[in-house]
This record gives C-alpha cells, sequence and structure tokens, in this order.
C-alpha cells in the first residue's frame, strides 16, 4: 500500500456486496470542479426544495464503508512526501470509516482547499478488501517567476516584489501562500499611500511555473472643483449651484494629482494641506467618484467652503517713534477671487504717522516656479531713534544731558573762532520722512517643480524712496544739534551734525537687494526644532549729487532644539495613550551686518536696543554703528493652552564702529555701543495673534525694562 500515511493505512477489513456498495457512493469519479454544497441540476417539473419540504421528507443518503485510501498522481514529485502528507491531513475520510457521497465531496473540496493542487478527483472502485478510494491529483507547477500586469509604469519596485516571492522561488506553487503574498504587496501599497490599488489574480500559472498577477492601481482622470456651504450643500436654497468667488484654477493648481496618475492618499493629503495654507477656505471636502464601465479610475472632487477673505480692523498703540497712534487696516486676501491681497494700512500719532498700500500675488499664474511678486507704495514721518535717547546720561563741554535728543539747527552753523560755532535752533525734535515704493519677487529653489518643499528662496528687489529731514511742522532743514541751551548759542563743532548725506534737504534712494533664506522648521510660527538662515545684500546706487552710493550686508541665522525640561503644562505630562502636546524649545540666533562704503546717510545706520533688539534697552539706545552683531539664547516653555513663557539673554555690540557713522550720533548722545539683557516674558496666544509681554534688565543693573511686542522675537 504505497503512499499510505499514519491512521490512513490500509485496514484488513472484509466486506460482502462490496460491488454494489461502489456503486452506491458514485457512478462516475468526483472532481474537484464539483464543490461540496453545489446545487445539482433540477430535472424536468420537479418541484423547488422549499416545495418538497412537506411533500415528501428528504431521501436518505446511502454510507458505505470504506477499506482503502490510496493517493496517486504524485510519482517522481519532489516535495511527494510534504504533499502527501497535506492532502492526507485535508481528509476527513480513513479507512474502516462510512461515508457518504456529500462527506467525500466535502474532502474533496478540503485538498483543493490546500492550495497544493491544480485537480483533485476521487474515485471509489472496488477492491480484494472492499470499497477503494483512489484519490488523484494534479500538483501545481514549481514556482519559477511571479510577474505583474500590466508590466509598466507599475509604482512598485521591482525589488519589493523578488523580495516578496523569495521564499517560494524554486518549491511548489501554494496558492494559500501565494494569496499571503499578494497581500503583501497590497500592504506595500497601502503603506505608500495608494490606497485604490488592488492586486488580484493569479490570472495565469503556466505549466512551467510563471504566475501572473493582475495589478490595478486605481488613476486619477480629473480634479473638479464644487463650491458647497458649511453645512456640506452643493445648492442654495433656490436649488441653484453654489458659486464661489474663486476661481477654480487657484484651488486646482495646489493639486499635484494629475489626470492620468495613480492616486495617492498621502500626496492628496499634502495637497489638502496647501489648500487650506492659502488662508482662503474654510473646509476642504474630498470625494473619489468612480467613473462608470472604468474600474480603478475615479475623479477627485474637492468640496470647497470659502471663508469671509475681507478684513477691516483698527486699534490704539505705543511706538517710541510715534508715541501714541491710532491705526486702521483695510484688506481683502482675495481679490477677483485670484488669491491676489490688497491691504492698506494707515497710523497716526503723536510724532508722526504712515500709511501704504500693498498688492501681493503669492504665485504668478502658469509660472511653475511658484514665484511670488510683492509691490507696496508708502509714506511715512517718524522720529527716528538715531537721533534720541532715551536714558542716557553724558556730558558735553558746556553741559550735562539726561534723556537728550537731537533739535533741529535752522541754518548753517557760522564760525566764532576755533572749533565753535554759532547755531540757531528751534529746539524741534528730528523727524524723518520717507516716500516711496519697492518691488519683490520671491522663487523658491524647486527645480520647476511647484509642489516640491524646497528649504532654498532667493529675493530680488527694486526699491526707490525719497527721504527728507524736517521737524513736525513739515519745514525742511538739513542740520541737527546737541546740547545747546539758547537760540542762538555758541557750540562745539563736533555736537553739529548733517541729518541727510551730503547736508542735503533731501535724498533719493535707489536700491536693488538680492537676498536668500533657508528654513527647516517644523512651525513657521513657534518652531522646536530645524534651522532658519537669511541672508542678503543691498545695493545702493546714486542718481544724482544727493544719492549716496553704499552696500549693506545682513545676515541672521536661528537654530531650535527640542527639550523637556519643565512640565507645568498638563500636555508634558500625557497619560498611557495620549499624545504628548509640549512645545518646548531651546533656541538660539546670531545676528551681523555691515555698511560698505563711505557715503552713509546717518539715518540709515544699524540700531541696537529695544523689542526685536537687546530688550532690556530702549530702541536704538544700545548702540548705532556702521557694522553690528546680535546673540540670543532662549528657552520657551508651555504654562497654559494658550500662555507660554520665555527666559532669554540678549547681548550686542556695534564692534566700536559708531564713530564710523557721519557726525557719530551715537556717540554724541552716549549710546554705550554694547551690552547685554537678561529677562523673562509671557506669551498669550488671541484671536488676532500672540502677543508678548516682557521684563528686561540692562548689564543685571537696576535698570528694568518693560516690552510689549507681537510674536516671538524670532
Amino acid at each position: 500500500m504505497a503512499g499510505l500515511l499514519g491512521s490512513k493505512a490500509v485496514l484488513p477489513l472484509r466486506l460482502t456486496l462490496s460491488t454494489l456498495g461502489a456503486a452506491l457512493l458514485v457512478a462516475a469519479p468526483l472532481k474537484a470542479q464539483e464543490q461540496p454544497g453545489a446545487a445539482p441540476a433540477k430535472p424536468a417539473g420537479q418541484l423547488p426544495a422549499s416545495q418538497q419540504l412537506d411533500a415528501a421528507p428528504a431521501p436518505v443518503e446511502q454510507r458505505v464503508q470504506i477499506a482503502e485510501v490510496v493517493l496517486e498522481g504524485l510519482d517522481d514529485h519532489p516535495d511527494r512526501e510534504r504533499l502527501e502528507r497535506a492532502a492526507y491531513a485535508a481528509m476527513a475520510v480513513t479507512p474502516g470509516s462510512r461515508v457518504s457521497r456529500s462527506e467525500l465531496q466535502t474532502d474533496l473540496a478540503a485538498i483543493y482547499a490546500t492550495g497544493w493542487f491544480s485537480d483533485v478527483r476521487i474515485q471509489p472502485v472496488d477492491g480484494p478488501l472492499g470499497v477503494r478510494l483512489v484519490v488523484t491529483v494534479l500538483p501545481n507547477p514549481v514556482l519559477r517567476t511571479v510577474n505583474l500586469e500590466p508590466a509598466d509604469k507599475l509604482k512598485i519596485p521591482e525589488q519589493v516584489v523578488s523580495d516578496t516571492f523569495a521564499p517560494d522561488y524554486g518549491k511548489t506553487l501554494n496558492l494559500n501562500t501565494l494569496q499571503s503574498r499578494m497581500q503583501e504587496l497590497q500592504k506595500w501599497y497601502a503603506e505608500q499611500g495608494f490606497s485604490l490599488a488592488r492586486v488580484t489574480g493569479p490570472s495565469r500559472v503556466s505549466p512551467d511555473g510563471n504566475v501572473a498577477l493582475l495589478v490595478r492601481e486605481g488613476t486619477v482622470q480629473g480634479v473638479e472643483v464644487q463650491f458647497i456651504n458649511k453645512e456640506g450643500e452643493t445648492t442654495n436654497d433656490k436649488g441653484e449651484p453654489i458659486r464661489g468667488k474663486t476661481k477654480p484654477w487657484v484651488i486646482t493648481r495646489e493639486v499635484s494629482l494629475k489626470p492620468g496618475e495613480v492616486f495617492n492618499r498621502r500626496q492628496l493629503e499634502e495637497d489638502i494641506k496647501r489648500i487650506y495654507g492659502t488662508g482662503l477656505f474654510s473646509d476642504v471636502k474630498v470625494t473619489l467618484k468612480p467613473l462608470p464601465a472604468q474600474p480603478g479610475e475615479v475623479v477627485v472632487v474637492l468640496g470647497i467652503v470659502e471663508q469671509s477673505t475681507g478684513s477691516i480692523s483698527g486699534g490704539v498703540g505705543y511706538s517710541q517713534s510715534q508715541g501714541v497712534f491710532g491705526q486702521i487696516q483695510l484688506q481683502d486676501s482675495n481679490l477677483r477671487g485670484r488669491a491676489w491681497d490688497l491691504g492698506t494700512n494707515i497710523s497716526y500719532g503723536q510724532f508722526g504717522g504712515l500709511g501704504d498700500i500693498t498688492f501681493t500675488d503669492p504665485w504668478i499664474k502658469g509660472d511653475r516656479f511658484r514665484t511670488s511678486f510683492r509691490a507696496r507704495a508708502f509714506f511715512s514721518r517718524e522720529i527716528p531713534q538715531i537721533f534720541q535717547s532715551e536714558n542716557s546720561t553724558f556730558s558735553t563741554d558746556l553741559q550735562d544731558f539726561n534723556g537728550a535728543d537731537f533739535d533741529i539747527v535752522t541754518n548753517r552753523p557760522r564760525s566764532v573762532g576755533g572749533d565753535d560755532v554759532l547755531v540757531r535752533t528751534n529746539f524741534d525734535t528730528v523727524a524723518i520722512q520717507r516716500i516711496g515704493g519697492n518691488v519683490q519677487f520671491v522663487r523658491p529653489l524647486n527645480g520647476g517643480d511647484p509642489f516640491k518643499k524646497a528649504p532654498w528662496r532667493m529675493i530680488l528687489a527694486f526699491s526707490g524712496q525719497e527721504v527728507t529731514p524736517m521737524n513736525f511742522a513739515g519745514d525742511k532743514y538739513t542740520q541737527a544739534v546737541v546740547g545747546a541751551n539758547k537760540s542762538p548759542d555758541v557750540v562745539p563743532r563736533r555736537q553739529v551734525i548733517c541729518m541727510a548725506y551730503n547736508c542735503a534737504s533731501e535724498n533719493q534712494l535707489l536700491s536693488v537687494r538680492l537676498g536668500a533664506t533657508y528654513s527647516t522648521l517644523d512651525d513657521p510660527r513657534n518652531p522646536t526644532r530645524g534651522n532658519f538662515l537669511s541672508v542678503g545684500t543691498e545695493q545702493f546706487v546714486s542718481v544724482g549729487p544727493d544719492s549716496p552710493t553704499f552696500n549693506r550686508v545682513r545676515a541672521t541665522v536661528s537654530h531650535y532644539i527640542p527639550v523637556n525640561w519643565l512640565k507645568i503644562y498638563k500636555g508634558c505630562r500625557p497619560k498611557p495613550g495620549e499624545k504628548e502636546d509640549c512645545k518646548q524649545a531651546l533656541a538660539f540666533q546670531l545676528s551681523g551686518g555691515t555698511l560698505i562704503g563711505d557715503e552713509i546717510p546717518p539715518y540709515e545706520a544699524f540700531c541696537l536696543g529695544g523689542g526685536n533688539s537687546v530688550r532690556g534697552y530702549y530702541d536704538c539706545d544700545l548702540g548705532v554703528g556702521k557694522s553690528f552683531g546680535e546673540f540670543t539664547v532662549e528657552y520657551r516653555f508651555p504654562i497654559f493652552s494658550i500662555v507660554s513663557g520665555e527666559v532669554f539673554f540678549d547681548a550686542g555690540t556695534t564692534f566700536g564702529t559708531q564713530a564710523d557713522i557721519p557726525g557719530n550720533p551715537g556717540g554724541q548722545l552716549g549710546k554705550k555701543g554694547d551690552g547685554f539683557s537678561p529677562g523673562i516674558g509671557l506669551i498669550v496666544t488671541t484671536p488676532v495673534g500672540p502677543l508678548r509681554l516682557e521684563v528686561a534688565t540692562q548689564d543685571f543693573t537696576s535698570d528694568w525694562r518693560f516690552n510689549l511686542g507681537v510674536g516671538w522675537k524670532f
């Protein structure tokens, strides 16, 4: 009894009427295609089974005792032992058992379900000891290759397919294992975001072991924009389709999925983030619409909920350059539905005012580099803090001053002998008026791919302005003096400086600026890790005798390190299963710059001190230099959901260049030129943005300064 294993061995049973027993089982061999439970053909005129139940009881199946079970078809097969074991293990019938036709059908299906065989047949025959059950199997071929169809343009790498089926090559093909491997391919597609991809088959198994699988990755046939209301409805009260203000191309240009491309869920999620990033929409709902008679192909429908893009705001504030001022702002961030931003800002205060109008196109239409454009026209009249000193105490040859500033000289000083000059001053405070405009282009270095996250951006800007020194009445003056007691008065010549280049009543400044930024920050508003770099050079060119030529170079680098030192906020102490929410960082910033050339107007000097500089000093009170360097280290930590704290240390220096500014205004006003400032602060998140309240000291002295700002310093 070759091929009989274990309990399946032949039992020496004596049976009578054996020929009749075989006939009772089957008149023809059972085949694998005759699956258990298949409904037999209904003879003509026969009632449905449901109507026969009451008519007559179901006939009882005849059972026959099996004397012997023999497996055939595996002679000389390399995996004979394993396949025999699998076939016998799948069968419920054993020698000596009594079975019916339906039970044999169940065993046949079970053998086929092992996955090792392409065909299975069961033939009961009469033998010398009784009914002999002959199971004939046709094993699957030895697996040689697995091919995916269609073979071209599939997203899955060939190496992934090769690695997936590598353990099965050279072995008998098992259809169950094949299905498991196909699920691994399906999992790879899902992990990569190809959520519509389906791997099916096998569509073909050749006798020499080549298997073909069908892959339908799911393609996008188009992107549609549909405007909806907050309730998700596509029509208004009149049943008409909702018409949006925004041009559809403003939305679809943010979508990287193009017709004919394979659908990718991750890619679509990034597209949705970019759509939200425009700030024009309150909600985006995505629907995948299948195409009839085109399986695996979909249309991406974007349900867009627009939000109001026009705004008007106003307020009251204080600054050293304007004193107490009122402000009003008007803005439309979706002008003509093209995502254009048009805004105007007007403020008027005790010491001056300013107004500007700005137009921004965040993405010039049709530009594959995603270049943005910005144009601005402005007018301002402010007290330049270069000519002011809030706290300085110093001495001249004539008098001690505390909290000094420059007064406007009404005429040119007249020599009275030696280094002394006679001046006539109106004791007005110096004001600087600027009228001009600029245009700016910003291009990410994305290689022409507008959806590529490019850390580098290039900046090209052109600027022109006319600068006029004057008093608050609008009278133009060219010089200023510090230290005069009366008018007229005699003062040392060094206490009189020109307020503009060439002592002119007006200067014309024309410049071109080239810059670059680099950012790997995890959050542009409140980062906890990453780097930011900004470098730039601005060349001023002369267009007349009162128009200076010089160059300004400036650079800033910031670095953020995530930490978890203080755990005041509950998000820093997550419970098991909760996600940590603890935006803490140790932040560093280093800034520096210099002016190159000799034709430098005093009002273009670098200023140190203030809320965005060394915070223990008032605006421009630390120094006025031709060059500067600043360093800040700051620890940021959350306290409550909308309140964060900070501990910081600022330091700055002019590198001894105060005297290099014409007239030495910083030295004249007794500004130190270098210093440092430790301090603490609170940042409160409000509907209008983060507000920063800080207190800092000058050089660890008892001189404290409070600072109120908007947003983090950097």
